[in-house]
């Protein structure tokens, strides 16, 4: 069985050697992975083996143990499409949409979601226009998802600050 152990990101993909198997077509919650067997297109079996968790992304290749890379592509998946009436619509939306911390591929003129009937509702209730579509989903990476370091350690100042009026 092949074996990843570990992931190149673009614009090193592109300049990897292709692995000769097929792709890894994954929906997005498949591609939050450390250690799973993924079947790629062509039918091969592929251990992916890291050390430790990550979220790939369309564009992404899972590197084998010989230095070759199998790509990554997002697989379609049932969305919602939501639109707004002008700019300022869609930033408020994205706004509410970012503040339940849903994964979302954003672009000037829509966003992308995954499917869910309460989150529907409360878009459409702010006056957005949901539409469902099957398409690829990519959504944007979080502000600490890996690029092959940790997230920032979170570190508190404890300082005194008492002032006395003199």
């Amino acid at each position: 069985m092949l074996r990843a152990i570990s992931v190149c990101r673009p614009p090193e993909t592109m300049a990897a050697g292709a692995s000769g198997a097929g792709r890894a077509l994954l929906r997005h919650d498949d591609r939050h992975l450390r250690r799973k067997v993924i079947t790629l297109t062509d039918g091969t079996r592929l251990l992916v083996d890291l050390p430790h968790t990550v979220v790939l992304n369309h564009g992404d290749g899972l590197v084998l143990e010989g230095g070759s890379v199998v790509p990554v592509e997002a697989a379609e998946e049932d969305l919602y499409e939501i639109t707004a009436r002008d700019t300022r619509h869609l930033v408020e939306t994205a706004w509410h949409i970012g503040n339940r911390h849903l994964p979302a591929a954003v672009s000037e003129d829509r966003i992308l979601i995954l499917r869910d009937h309460v989150i529907r509702a409360m878009l459409e209730g702010l006056g957005a226009s949901v539409r469902e579509v099957t398409t690829a989903f990519s959504p944007l990476r979080g502000a600490y998802a890996d690029g092959g370091q940790a997230a920032p350690a979170h570190h508190h100042h404890h300082h005194d600050h008492h002032h006395h009026a003199g």
